[in-house]
């Protein structure tokens, strides 16, 4: 992804959509923070669930507290494995749903997670939700 050489916006194909999440999983399963926010604008808005339970607040607004958010979360987890199960990526909206199973302590659940993407394709919104435990 980036900027086309016109200086618009780059236009994600659903093949790059893919490959997006199949890197995010991996990144995730790796447990490198580092890679999943390097898509991450300074000023992102990020709504989980997760994060009322872990910080007290369902939104975590910028970079630095989704960082210090997710350091958190993931500290007392003995395994995390995410599997890709499809992707759904709107180029109009610019907006990408990454629906997977989130295998956590042994215990698996379906989740979506939507990410919006700003003309610099940094995800600048981003929206969690927790599905039936599997």
């Amino acid at each position: 992804m980036g900027v086309r050489a016109n200086g618009g916006p780059h236009a994600m194909t659903n093949t790059e959509a893919d490959a997006f999440a199949a890197r995010w999983a991996q990144a995730w399963n790796s447990r490198d923070i580092e890679a999943v926010l390097e898509h991450f604008d300074e000023d992102v808005a990020f709504t989980s669930p997760t994060a009322v339970r872990v910080v007290g607040t369902p939104t975590v607004n910028g970079k630095a507290a989704l960082r210090d958010y997710w350091q958190q979360a993931l500290t007392p987890l003995a395994s995390l494995h995410f599997t890709v199960d499809r992707v759904l990526w709107d180029a109009i909206r610019r907006e990408l749903a990454i629906i997977y199973t989130a295998r956590i302590d042994g215990t698996a659940r379906r989740v979506s997670e939507n990410l919006r993407f700003n003309d610099a394709d940094r995800v600048i919104g981003a929206e969690v939700f927790h599905g039936v435990t599997a």
